[in-house]
This record gives C-alpha cells, sequence and structure tokens, in this order.
C-alpha cells in the first residue's frame, strides 16, 4: 500500500471502487498526455509512494501537462526517493472522508467510523473532523465496509486510514491507504474514548483486537486543526524563524494541544512545518467548534508566520458552521479567509501606543524612586501630560501621542504580551509584533531590496530558469525554490530584463536574500 499506483490496482482486484485513471509502470510525458486524453481534463498528478500533498499537481489544460509532470516529479523524488506518479480524473468538488480501519494478527479488522478531511490547502488537510457531517449511517456502512475489505485484501496488521473521494450524489471511490497512525487520529480517539496507540502496541504483541465492530462507539463531535509555521497570504508557503512567542491554549474539558515545540525553538527550512495540533470535542458539532475558536483565541504564536488567524476565520466561518464541506472550500471562499491586504488600521496604532505604553517600565532609573524626571508618564509643565512614540509594524510605522491619564471605558482593550523590545498585539486573529521604529535598519532593508527579487523563505535552488540579458514577461517563473519538500516557483512581477544573477542551483538561501535584480525593458 506504500506505492499508490500498486494499491489501486489490488483495489480494483478486490472490488473497491476506484477513480478513472492510470497507474501503469510507463513514466514517459507521453503516456501521461494519452491518459489524461483518455480521462479529460482536469486530472491530478499523484507521487504513487507519498501523500501530504507533496508530489501532487492539478492540470487544467494539456499544454501545462509538461512542467507540472516534471515539477511533481522533482518534489517526489525529493520527499520520497521515487519519482513515479500516477494520474487520475480530478473530481470537482468531491469531500475527502476517510475511514480508520484497525486489524490484528488473527484476521480480525474492524472500521473506528470516519474523519471528514475536506478542508485542504495545497493538497494537505488542515481541518479534520470526526464523525464526518451529514453522512447516513448506510453510507458510513458501506464506507466502512469497503475500507474493511481494502485492508483484508491485503493481510493488513496494525493501525491504518483509507481515504475515499465522496461526490454529492453519494458515490465514493478510493483513493488511498495510508499505513500508519495519521496527525489527525485524535478526533477518532475523542469521538469513541478509545486510546489508538495502545492498541497498536497490543496488536503488535500478538493480541486480538478487543472490541467487535458492533461495540465501536460514537460519541459526540470533535474536530482538529493543524497549527503550521507558513504564509497563508503566499500562498501558504512555509514560514521560518524563531518561536519568539509560544503560548498554548488552557486545558480543560474536551480540549487537547499536541504539540512539539516550546518557545524560542527555531522552526527550520527542513522538517515539515506543522508546530501542533488542537483538538475539541463536544456534545454535538457546535459545540465542539465553539470550544475550539476559544482555543484558538488563546493561543498566542510570534516570531514565524502562523495559520493561526487563517484557522480562526476557517472554523468561524459561516459555511463552515454550516457544515457545507468539500475540497475546494478554501478557494472558494479565499476573499473572507485571507487577510485583505491593505495598510494598519488608525484604530490598531491607537490602540498599539497605548498597549506599547502599558507594557514599558514606569520608571527610566532607579536611583531617586520619587524624581519626577525618572518617571515614564509623559510630564509636562504647565501642560497636559503627553508620550510621543514612533512605533513599526508589518513593514510600516507611524508616529503617535499617548494621553496616559485618559481613559476609554467603553473600549475593548486587545490582548498583549510583551516580550523583549517587542509588543505581540492580537488584532483581527493576528498577533502582530510592534517595536520602537529603528531608521537606520529601515534604511538598510530598503536598499539591499531596491531592485532586486528575494527569497521569500529558507531553501535551496532547484532551477534557475533565466540567464543574465534575458527579457521576460510578467508571470514569467524566474527561479525554483524548494523548502520543507515543497516547489515554489519565483516568477516576474512585470515585463523586463534580467540585469544580474546572484543564486546558482543547489545553494542554500535564506529568507529575504536577493536572487536576481531586475530593469525595466
Amino acid at each position: 500500500m506504500g506505492s499508490k499506483s500498486a494499491a489501486k490496482a489490488l483495489m480494483e482486484e478486490a472490488g473497491v471502487p476506484l477513480v478513472p485513471g492510470y497507474h501503469g509502470e510507463a513514466q514517459d510525458v507521453e503516456t501521461f498526455r494519452a491518459a489524461a486524453e483518455k480521462i479529460g481534463y482536469p486530472v491530478l498528478l499523484k507521487a504513487t509512494a507519498g501523500g501530504g500533498g507533496k508530489g501532487m499537481k492539478v492540470v487544467e489544460r494539456e499544454a501545462d501537462l509538461a512542467e507540472a509532470l516534471a515539477s511533481a516529479q522533482r518534489e517526489a523524488q525529493s520527499s520520497f526517493g521515487d519519482s513515479r506518479m500516477l494520474v487520475e480524473k480530478y473530481v470537482l468538488k468531491p469531500r475527502h472522508v476517510e475511514i480508520q480501519v484497525f486489524a490484528d494478527q488473527h484476521g480480525n479488522c474492524l472500521y473506528l467510523n470516519e474523519r471528514d478531511c475536506s478542508i485542504q490547502r495545497r493538497h494537505q488537510k488542515v481541518v479534520e473532523e470526526a464523525p464526518a457531517p451529514g453522512l447516513t449511517p448506510e453510507l458510513r456502512r458501506a464506507m466502512g465496509e469497503a475500507a474493511v475489505k481494502a485492508a483484508k485484501a491485503i493481510g493488513y496488521v496494525g493501525a491504518g486510514t483509507v481515504e475515499f473521494l465522496l461526490d454529492a450524489r453519494g458515490e465514493f471511490f478510493f483513493m488511498e491507504m495510508n499505513t500508519r497512525l495519521q496527525v489527525e487520529h485524535p478526533v477518532t480517539e475523542a469521538i469513541t474514548g478509545l486510546d489508538l496507540v495502545a492498541w497498536q502496541i497490543r496488536v503488535a504483541r500478538g493480541e486480538p483486537l478487543p472490541i467487535s465492530q458492533e461495540q465501536v462507539p460514537l460519541i459526540g463531535h470533535a474536530i482538529e486543526v493543524r497549527l503550521y509555521a507558513e504564509d497563508p497570504d503566499n500562498d501558504f508557503l512555509p514560514a521560518t524563524g524563531t518561536l519568539e512567542l509560544y503560548r498554548e491554549a488552557a486545558d480543560g474539558p474536551g480540549r487537547r494541544v499536541d504539540s512539539g515545540v516550546a518557545e524560542g525553538d527555531t522552526v527550520s527550512p527542513f522538517y515539515d512545518p506543522m508546530l501542533g495540533k488542537l483538538i475539541a470535542w463536544g456534545e454535538n458539532r457546535e459545540e465542539a467548534r465553539l470550544r475550539l475558536l476559544a482555543m484558538l483565541d488563546e493561543t498566542a504564536v510570534g516570531g514565524v508566520r502562523t495559520n493561526l488567524a487563517f484557522l480562526r476565520r476557517v472554523v468561524g466561518h459561516r459555511a463552515f458552521a454550516e457544515a457545507e464541506l468539500d475540497t475546494g472550500f478554501i478557494p472558494r471562499h479565499e476573499s473572507e479567509l485571507l487577510r485583505p491586504a491593505g495598510e494598519l488600521s488608525e484604530a490598531f496604532w491607537q490602540q498599539a501606543a497605548e498597549c506599547f505604553v502599558q507594557s514599558e517600565p514606569t520608571t527610566v532609573r532607579d536611583d531617586d524612586a520619587h524624581s519626577p524626571w525618572s518617571k515614564r508618564n509623559g510630564l509636562r509643565f504647565g501642560m497636559p501630560a503627553q508620550i510621543s512614540l514612533h512605533l513599526q509594524c508589518n513593514g510600516e510605522s507611524r508616529r503617535l501621542k499617548v494621553d496616559p491619564a485618559a481613559q476609554q471605558p467603553n473600549v475593548r482593550t486587545p490582548r498583549a504580551i510583551r516580550q523583549g523590545d517587542a509588543l505581540y498585539l492580537q488584532w483581527n486573529g493576528e498577533w502582530l509584533a510592534v517595536r520602537a521604529f529603528d531608521p537606520i535598519a529601515e534604511a538598510e532593508a530598503s536598499h539591499q531590496h531596491h531592485g532586486g527579487l528575494t527569497a521569500p523563505m529558507n531553501g535551496s535552488i532547484v532551477r534557475v530558469l533565466v540567464e543574465a540579458g534575458q527579457h521576460v514577461e510578467a508571470g514569467t517563473a524566474l527561479i525554483v525554490l524548494e523548502a520543507m519538500k515543497m516547489e515554489h516557483s519565483i516568477r516576474s512581477a512585470q515585463a523586463g530584463v534580467v540585469k544580474s544573477l546572484f543564486c546558482n542551483e543547489g545553494e542554500l538561501v535564506s529568507e529575504g536574500a536577493v536572487l536576481l535584480e531586475m530593469e525595466e525593458a
């Protein structure tokens, strides 16, 4: 089952429904072109040896096939050491529903209900829940029995997940089987009360499964979100840096946080960008959803760009609340889920200034606590007290004045955490770092980036597609950068001429490094 193409061939023999596609040995572009033409566009290219969205590309038309195939093969080789691909029909508006199966060494196999993992970006799950909303008992049984049939067809032992595409008509198609306990297994544990890791150990010892299919519980509802170091506003590219601030949601009934990081840790480009998982359980879906929203509000991360605010907007969205789910959820609601471009508001700057003043030490000297010159209270003789600030945040800066004596009882103060020289302010779900303005650092950064195209993240240069002196059009791919086993094409924002190149294939580059310089044609 580690090979998607071999798995599909086995499932075809076992009578498990499949999406139309090609999963043969021939891997040349002409074979894939012929298969795609037979299947009909759009098609989905997938690495046979792995998952997680790596080595996966949607191809809308024949003209894009060769480039997409080459890129997917490179990603697959880098991620799994195997560049082999398959192609299948891209099903429009499907749900991604998977079945948790467990089998022992005595021929027993059962399914532990299902999970809906339809909300995805870059073909990788970000929200998972159990049970799948709206699934009838009959459909749950049919999918569960098909999953058990798939596991038994290969003599499987242990925990596994059989993944299906479910269309609007209630028809389901086998995608793949993951032969492991998956990231999202906590939601299954939450609705069954079972410890799946303990089950794995028991099965490995040769013990039989402790319950039968009829005894599998289904209690309440659970939702999980994946907290990633990534930039949702930049095509969800992985982000790197130091976790200057990291606070998890409080413990409590129906709450669970699984994480592997702590404040001060460095997020590098060499590993998966997932920081942790937040899981909420409730008597029903709405209770679980509201509990998860509260957990997201309590979580604080700074120093590294994350999808925290994005997750808050997903879980709080009307369509999610009404369980209108399919794999196109994020693209369809993109304008509401992604942060709108634009300058920070006046309300933000005023709140930032007031919170910054409150977070500062009350004195600048401690040798004479009673001296008026030791206070940070904006003292002005003969005039009202006033504190002047020059702050910066997200590349913007603003001069502000604060009256420390002013009271605004009807204004809700946002959550703020002071970490060293930075004040982290929670604003519209985002944790924004506010600092005192440094004009020298600002001038250096402006000079460094002037006229240059910079690396959006730490990574390695896979391909340099242009050369100095070459004329390019807007949107032309210039450089392919790889980070965390995912490829990202850096494209020209406008037509022009490549003046200079500052990178080579195979070179490791840091976020913000100038890769090439462009000039107008």
